[in-house]
């Protein structure tokens, strides 16, 4: 155990003790009340937790999504990471993207890859990418019939990514073909 977390400990050992003996003398003689008061508080407590636990995990539930308007634009949501995320439909598969206007290509993921039908561990890796992780090996594929809403694309260059990625990118590559207006937590696409 480092020197830190003997600290911590010794805090929280410390604190227990006063709390505890503050409680062992306020109710002197009446511990059945006491007990009682620790349990409500304790279960009070759990409930908490377990809500917040829950609304987290179906806070994607809740969150709106992308929507496509009857006069050709796309409306993205911010999400709660303050990234924006775009679903495309390649080849009949859902895709989604986190979109990032600082970068010029598309990049897919190897489970991604895997997903359009491309096995990523028979791809040639010529180029390379500079990521916050560091330099990542790329292979360079193109991917068909690709779909947002009303528009479509015959075809789409993109790479895969050798190394470790959260999910796959849209780069300028695409958003390039598309008007782009941010405001208010939402991002607008019009071609």
């Amino acid at each position: 155990m480092d020197g830190e977390i003997f600290g911590r400990m010794l805090y929280l050992g410390i604190i227990v003790v006063a709390v505890g003996s503050y409680l062992l003398v306020e109710f002197r003689g009446r511990m059945g009340q006491m007990m009682r008061g620790l349990m409500s508080w304790g279960l009070i407590i759990v409930g908490l937790m377990a809500g917040y636990g829950l609304w987290h995990d179906m806070g994607g539930q809740f969150s709106p999504h992308q929507t496509i308007a009857a006069q050709g634009e796309v409306t993205l949501p911010r999400a709660r990471d303050g990234h924006y995320y775009l679903m495309l439909d390649i080849s009949g598969q859902p895709i989604q993207f986190m979109v990032d206007t600082g970068a010029t290509s598309v990049v897919l993921t190897r489970d991604d890859a895997k997903k359009l039908g491309i096995d990523p561990d028979t791809l040639v890796y010529l180029g390379t990418a500079q990521t916050a992780n560091g330099i990542v090996r790329t292979a360079r594929v193109t991917l068909d019939d690709v779909r947002l809403g009303d528009f479509t694309d015959p075809t789409l260059k993109a790479y895969v990514n050798d190394g470790d990625m959260g999910g796959s990118l849209l780069g300028m590559d695409y958003l390039g073909q598309f008007r782009i207006e941010i405001a208010e937590d939402r991002m607008v696409l019009r071609r």
